[in-house]
């Protein structure tokens, strides 16, 4: 069936099929050629165009582009960001050498120190993001986590855990990664029987019933994602586990007191603009003992996400750096007592997925449409690359009150034992 979340874009007049057209490039289109790469750093690719002639600035390239239109040329010189996925999507483009070679040869050439440039100029001040209100919130989330159980279950690990994983040994599943991060964040939260857990963001529940069941915690787990949370009650029920409630709401409107605050990929979704905001949240609910952790997406230079991002696979997401990040903490009399980057970890949990996304591709296709795959195939790919060249990071901080003695004195509690 054809896909209702704006991934397809093969129905659009503007990003049909073009691979028929007809007609031999010429000196203007290999001047074209020239002006995009050096828009983009000029990378070692190649660039193959509809009627086979290529043109590339080094013998030693190994990736490349085949592009199938004079139109799918002129779109990507003009926003490359924005219109690379869409053509890619509707089949203008074809990439040569692997998907995740080629993005992270693009990447790394557009990467500048102090920069990323992950967003044109032209259409930074049309496509930024807005403020995420509750309702806007609410249709962000929808457009992203409530695909469907069923397309999430074909790729994530059992527990439908949609974040980083830990990898301690590199030779580990995604199952037992996933479990070894969900372990490595009680542990750094140092959490104990009958402590009061709120979770800010849950996902499909996996950590709050982690938390519940090997930690004997009182989780209280928000989200505003219906079917996740329909899906995480369930499974609760279905596994006979006590102690966790799933509240179908926003942060903003959380209430009560806890002795851990907890939140693992959803300070992506709240944007800086309510850093502070979830900082009261957090000054207004964590005792004065209580510690808190955050696990977020995170760059090392503020940048928008990109246009295509933006567009049609996460709206309104936008990862901080670290400094943004300290607009949660400062104004509320929080100390960051730990931060840790575990960027590769990312790229590593990205590559199971997207071979487990592969290996299911056909069954994707038949509930949306091939558009949506090479989306999500593109999303994917493009995400390892990121992790991996480093315009992307994954960090966790672990905090506390500033006037709290009661914090680790080593990092012996950490270890496995």
């Amino acid at each position: 069936m054809e896909s209702t979340r704006g991934y397809g874009v093969g129905p659009s007049p503007l990003f049909r099929n073009c691979t028929k057209e007809a007609g031999r490039s010429n000196q203007f289109d290999r001047f074209l050629m020239h002006a995009l790469l050096r828009g983009l750093g000029i990378p070692n690719i190649r660039i193959i165009l509809w009627d086979d002639s290529e043109f590339c600035l080094s013998d030693k390239a190994t990736v490349g582009v085949r592009i199938n239109s004079r139109m799918a040329l002129l779109r990507l010189l003009a926003n490359p960001l924005a219109y690379f996925g869409d053509d890619y999507s509707a089949g203008n483009l074809e990439v040569e050498g692997g998907l995740v070679p080629f993005l992270e040869t693009v990447l790394g050439a557009m990467s500048r120190p102090g920069q990323v440039r992950r967003r044109s100029r032209s259409m930074g001040l049309i496509c930024r993001p807005g403020r995420n209100t509750l309702t806007r919130s609410r249709n962000n989330v929808h457009h992203h986590y409530d695909l469907g159980n069923d397309f999430y279950r074909l790729w994530l690990d059992q527990e439908m855990q949609y974040t980083c994983a830990y990898f301690p040994d590199a030779a580990l599943s995604i199952e037992q990664a996933q479990e070894a991060k969900m372990e490595l964040v009680c542990r750094k939260l140092r959490l104990k029987k009958g402590d009061r857990v709120v979770e800010a963001g849950c996902g499909w529940g996996g950590l709050a019933r982690y938390m519940a069941k090997c930690y004997g915690a009182k989780v209280r787990a928000f989200n505003i994602s219906r079917e996740q949370v329909a899906y995480a009650r369930e499974t609760a029920r279905r596994e006979g586990i006590e102690g966790v409630e799933y509240v179908e709401d926003d942060y903003r409107n959380i209430t009560g007191t806890c002795d851990a605050f907890v939140s693992v990929g959803m300070l992506e979704h709240v944007g800086p603009g309510q850093y502070r905001q979830l900082g009261a949240v957090i000054d207004r609910t964590l005792t004065d003992r209580g510690m808190g952790l955050i696990h977020t997406i995170g760059q090392n230079v503020a940048e928008p996400m990109s246009d295509w991002i933006e567009k049609r696979i996460f709206p309104g997401s936008y990862p901080p750096t670290v400094r943004e990040m300290m607009e949660i903490f400062e104004p509320n009399g929080l100390s960051l007592l730990d931060l840790e980057n575990l960027r590769l970890h990312y790229a590593k949990t990205l590559q199971h997925w997207l071979a487990r996304f592969e290996n299911n591709s056909s069954r994707i296709a038949r509930m949306f449409d091939e558009s949506f795959v090479r989306a999500w195939r593109l999303y994917l790919a493009s995400s390892i690359a990121s992790f991996e060249v480093g315009t992307l990071q994954l960090y966790q901080a672990v905090f506390a009150r500033s006037a709290s003695n009661d914090v680790p004195w080593t990092r012996d509690h950490l270890r496995v034992r």
